[in-house]
């Protein structure tokens, strides 16, 4: 199932106007030491299926991962559970490193 992409200057957008904007960053623990956009849920993507309680599937999501691709995949599982307003960070968290900086890191 076919997601929508989102760009990292859409969510930067969002995120500075104080939108509610849920974020849920799927990398392993330790790719979170290159950097996290503030108020994350971290699920990495193996514990989606136990985890995906924890999310509200109304609630505007967009998933984050390093380059796009694991966060792709658990959008679209998300989109196939019923949640009506999930979305891919098409670029990742390498892409808001080269795009934003703030601190992140390409890895």
């Amino acid at each position: 199932m076919a997601v929508p992409e989102t760009s990292i200057h859409t969510v930067k957008r969002k995120l500075d106007s104080g939108e509610k904007v849920v974020l849920v960053d799927v990398r392993e623990a330790e790719e979170l030491e290159n950097g996290a956009l503030p108020g994350i849920v971290h699920i990495p993507m193996g514990d989606i299926m136990d985890r995906i309680g924890e999310l509200d599937p109304s609630a505007e999501t967009v998933i984050v991962c390093r380059t796009g691709n694991r966060s792709r995949k658990v959008a679209e599982y998300l989109a196939g559970q019923g949640f009506s307003n999930v979305a891919n960070l098409t670029e990742g968290m390498n892409g808001w490193a080269e795009a934003i900086g703030d601190g992140y890191r390409v890895y």
